[in-house]
């Protein structure tokens, strides 16, 4: 992402951190799901995790999250509410995922979490988190797929070509497609009535 689209969300982090989420219900669920998946030794990474609301959710139920994001600002609120809560096992890193370092096979989770729609690399992303996870660990991510309807697309799109933003226009077949092709298996898929996000536990295959 360019250094214009990291300010326009240094410019909203501080909205974006008082709003609320339209769909708790939906929200809800994908925690759930996704905790389901977690246990006690796992190290998990979180690819644009913004004020850091869903990694301190998920901390109490794993070894570590590694929780990054291109905004500064964002990651100084998510550094706040940690402080506050006396969080020891999340590490905040200012960082793309373009620069992202980690070691091939060395993550037990990771996490992209209305991101994947935001890159105009998303299929290099995929492969890149196929790469860090272990043999049988899990890709969670909940993607707009804006290729089943262009009402959200029309809205949204100009103002972030303005920022930088890449919006891209895909369907939800050919996000798993593209995760298949990699060498993930869908263990989970949802996507709440009405919504275009669409909800995706993919795992690395094993051997």
């Amino acid at each position: 992402m360019t250094n214009l689209t990291a300010w326009f969300w240094d410019r909203l982090a501080l909205k974006y951190s008082k709003g609320t989420i339209a769909n708790q219900a939906a929200y809800q669920k994908k925690l759930e799901i996704t905790q389901d998946f977690l246990k006690p030794d796992m190290n998990v990474l979180e690819i644009g995790c913004g004020t850091g609301s869903t990694a301190i959710i998920h901390a109490p139920y794993v070894k570590h999250i590694r929780a990054t994001d291109v905004s500064s600002n964002m990651l100084k609120i998510a550094s706040e509410k940690v402080q506050t809560g006396n969080i020891d096992n999340i590490t905040f890193e200012h960082c793309g995922i373009s620069d992202l370092q980690v070691p091939d096979q060395s993550l037990d989770v990771v996490l992209a979490l209305n991101i994947l729609h935001l890159l105009g690399n998303r299929t290099e992303v995929i492969a890149k988190v196929e790469k860090m996870l272990k043999p049988g660990g899990v890709f969670v991510s909940s993607t707009v797929c804006m290729g089943e309807g262009m009402g959200f697309a029309k809205i949204i799109a100009p103002i972030g070509r303005v920022f930088g933003l890449v919006l891209k226009i895909f369907s939800t077949r050919q996000l798993r497609d593209e995760m298949l092709s990699v060498g993930f298996s869908i263990e989970h898929d949802w996507q709440p009535e009405g919504g275009k996000s669409v909800f995706i536990v993919a795992r690395k295959t094993e051997g």
